[in-house]
């Protein structure tokens, strides 16, 4: 029985006339992406990078996600050939690629992502969920037109070559990266410093010009509102184990701590 799938990521911010929002499924339990994958939000990001997230726990994110309308994204934990085919082998649709900081490396992400003669990934439609075990017809001929790549820029070499890598046939956007980005200009830590954010800018910029959507991270809800402001196409504004670890926060302030003060002043 032939099989259709999702639209991806690319159609997505193509037929969008506002900033797409989403979050970071950091977790690795299914039940807590699920949990966000309800929540109303337009796309999640399974981290493969800076989690516990394994393939095993990618692939029950994936499936528990197909039943919510969400668009979930998947970056893979460095610019890895095997890591990309196994993870697009998944059934992972949309690709986020980290640290990427040239064009040489941009063309190996792309290259990663397509089949020969376009690329170098493995064929293995028939033993993957990628293709539906090949119910998913002509996929190893249309796989470009199911996946999309997302690059990200996160030092400050890659904001020089923004434009160059925007430019590579096969990127489908770019997503910067304030954390890493700040480390690499010498402000680690300060995401929202006026230097990291004119960096930020300046890869919106080339992004613009190139005609390709640009995205950012953004926790600070006043940096996020001001970066939807200045054309930021898809923003992640949270993550489920920050939502948690300030929840809780918030409990323990609220009911330990007044009553902590309260005996301590006895």
């Amino acid at each position: 029985m032939p099989l259709r799938l999702d639209p991806s990521f690319r159609e997505h911010l193509a037929s969008s006339d506002r900033a797409l929002i989403g979050m970071w499924a950091c977790s690795g339990s299914a039940l807590v992406t699920e949990v966000a994958a309800g929540s109303g939000l337009d796309w999640v990001l399974i981290d493969m990078e800076h989690s516990a997230n394994t393939l095993e726990s990618v692939l029950l994110q994936l499936q528990v996600v197909a039943a919510y309308p969400i668009t979930p994204v998947v970056r893979a934990p460095s610019n890895d050939t095997v890591a990309i085919k196994q993870i697009l082998d998944l059934g992972a649709q949309n690709l986020i690629v980290p640290m990427v900081s040239s064009v040489e490396e941009a063309r190996a992400a792309v290259s990663a992502t397509r089949y020969p003669p376009e690329g170098v990934r493995g064929v293995g439609s028939a033993l993957a969920r990628s293709a539906r075990w090949n119910r998913v017809d002509d996929y190893l001929q249309e796989s470009a037109r199911h996946t999309s790549l997302t690059v990200q820029i996160e030092t400050a070499a890659g904001v020089d070559a923004a434009a160059e890598i925007a430019a590579v046939d096969g990127i489908d956007a770019v997503f910067v990266g304030p954390s890493d980005l700040s480390a690499s200009m010498g402000l680690l830590g300060q995401q929202t410093h006026p230097d990291v954010v004119a960096a930020v800018e300046k890869v919106f910029a080339a992004l613009k010009a190139a005609g390709k959507p640009v995205g950012v991270n953004a926790f600070d809800p006043v940096a996020a509102e001001a970066y939807i402001a200045g054309g930021a196409d898809f923003v992640a504004v949270g993550a489920d184990v920050a939502l948690l670890a300030r929840a809780s926060e918030a409990l323990a302030a609220r009911f330990i701590a007044p009553e902590a003060s309260e005996r301590a002043s006895y």
